[in-house]
């Protein structure tokens, strides 16, 4: 028996259409050289890189044949990237059903900068939290 309940908790959560935020897609920051950036860190850290940073792979632990990722990558200080936000860092959160979670989001009053846009790896919307961190929400696809 407790085998099955198992079995259907993993299950039930592989079909959830909560919308929210389900891991860290990628974290975002300012250097003065991004390639000597990354080049620091490939030379001394051991970081892969290549001219958009670093993706780092991980499996799933309830769905071990989905691979998630996490994307690290430096820009070049002055950006606009990260505008309207002050602040020298961005972080990207994976998201399930960005559709419901931005509609959740504007009927709260949170700040969502721009419309989903759509591309081959994902879909993408940008918002402010309370201190005017600019946030990057990402669905892969």
């Amino acid at each position: 028996m407790e085998e099955q309940n198992n079995e259907t908790a993993s299950t039930a959560s592989t079909h959830d259409a909560t919308p929210k935020v389900t891991g860290v897609g990628g974290i975002f920051f300012f250097t003065n050289d991004p390639k000597e950036t990354r080049d620091w860190y490939s030379k001394n850290l051991g970081i892969q890189t290549n001219e958009w940073g670093a993706t780092f792979e991980s499996r799933d632990i309830n769905n071990s044949e989905q691979i998630n990722s996490l994307q690290w990558s430096p820009f070049k200080q002055g950006s606009d990237y990260f505008a309207p936000s002050k602040k020298e860092f961005m972080i990207n959160y994976t998201v399930q059903n960005i559709e419901g979670l931005v509609s959740q989001l504007k009927e709260s009053g949170v700040t969502v900068l721009d419309d989903i846009v759509a591309y081959d790896y994902g879909k993408f919307v940008h918002i402010l939290d309370p201190e005017g961190n600019k946030i990057e929400l990402w669905e892969p696809a």
